[in-house]
């Protein structure tokens, strides 16, 4: 196996930087929900706050939170589940002038050196951004590597769009790699789950046979219809077992007890049993997922892309105490929903502009199932 992770560089606080540097402050939240004034909000890089003459890692982190000090550790906490009086990191510079440092360049893919293939190129050159003209060959090669040394040492998060139930051949190579173990968790909305199942009871999405993409008269039912047979039997895991379903993407979660994370949305039919409609449930819900990722794939949806990066930090530390990256992929034929995530914040994400059913075959295929 070729993949090697990044070694991780820790800063060198032996630096008058950090010796010199003041305590980071604390303040009490004065409501629940409410941050004092000043709080400091994290980021997706590494953050080190010195307390008591030591420099402490927030170890589970994610963006447009607050870190609390709370039995001795750093923790990060959303602002919705802050209690009135917990003790909260105040001020807002980055480079210790405060007590806090955001360390972004822990990683080579950060911080700009030879690793990156940008050391000593020039100022000016074409074709440098991530885009429909650019060549992903590379990429799909690192991304097979990558899953395979995942598959046996990480924990890979799949966030699905709609899209890739639309297709008989991405809605098979999807559940390969689910069978194949190169999928730890699903995370996506209704619909995804909606069609990929109405793929497997009627053989359509959105009433579309899902090869020919023929559209059958009254097909705008079967979407409906299949939500209302699910939830007839009460869950997805009954639906499937009663209805004889035996193939797709939810099909082979549900037979590889991979868990998946269905959250709701405004424009939801039905919904699914499965799909958490209170919005910071599904949250929660997610995030528990994401907490344990060292991959992130994110395939034609915007909005879960968005909310995925949002709490998906750029590090992990790991049970034995290395801190190694993260590694997230986004994946859109658009170029606008690729951008927006780095955008959004999401600075350590990969963007490959492509039709994500073509990238799940041609994914599936490079690793030979």
């Amino acid at each position: 196996m070729s993949f090697q992770l990044k070694t991780y560089q820790a800063p060198d606080f032996t630096l008058p930087r950090f010796t010199e540097a003041p305590e980071a402050k604390l303040e009490p939240a004065p409501f629940d929900r409410v941050a004092p004034d000043g709080y400091h909000a994290t980021t997706i890089f590494p953050e080190y706050f010195k307390v008591g003459g030591r420099w402490l890692l927030a170890e589970e982190s994610r963006m447009d939170c607050v870190a609390v000090y709370e039995n001795g550790k750093i923790c990060v906490r959303e602002f919705r589940n802050l209690k009135q009086g917990d003790m909260v990191f105040t001020g807002r510079t980055e480079n210790a002038e405060d007590g806090i440092y955001v360390y972004p360049d822990g990683f080579s893919e950060f911080s700009g050196n030879a690793a990156d293939g940008k050391d000593g190129q020039e100022s000016f050159a074409f074709r440098q951004s991530r885009s429909r003209e650019t060549a992903f060959s590379r990429d799909y090669d690192n991304i097979y590597e990558l899953l395979e040394y995942e598959k046996e040492h990480g924990y890979v998060a799949w966030v699905l769009g709609p899209a890739c139930a639309f297709d008989a051949d991405s809605r098979a190579a999807f559940s390969k790699l689910v069978m194949n173990g190169y999928v730890d968790a699903l995370l996506a909305g209704n619909a995804l789950a909606t069609h990929d199942l109405e793929g497997a009871y009627l053989k359509t999405a959105l009433g579309q046979d899902i090869y020919t993409q023929h559209s059958y008269q009254g097909g705008h039912y079967n979407h409906i219809d299949t939500i209302n047979k699910v939830k007839y039997h009460g869950s997805i895991p009954a639906f499937i077992e009663k209805e004889g379903i035996d193939n797709g993407i939810i099909y082979s979660c549900v037979k590889k007890e991979v868990p998946f994370v269905l959250v709701g949305s405004i424009r939801d039919d039905g919904p699914l049993p499965e799909v958490h409609a209170n919005v910071y449930e599904g949250q929660d819900a997610m995030r528990k997922c994401i907490s344990q990722a060292t991959t992130v794939i994110c395939m034609a949806t915007t909005l879960h892309s968005v909310a995925t990066g949002n709490m998906t930090p750029s590090f992990r530390v790991m049970s034995d105490g290395t801190i190694r990256q993260v590694y997230f992929y986004t994946v859109d034929i658009s170029e606008f929903a690729v951008n927006k995530l780095g955008d959004r914040g999401s600075l350590s994400a990969k963007g490959i502009v492509t039709n994500v059913q073509d990238f799940v075959v041609n994914v599936s295929k490079g690793l030979k199932l």
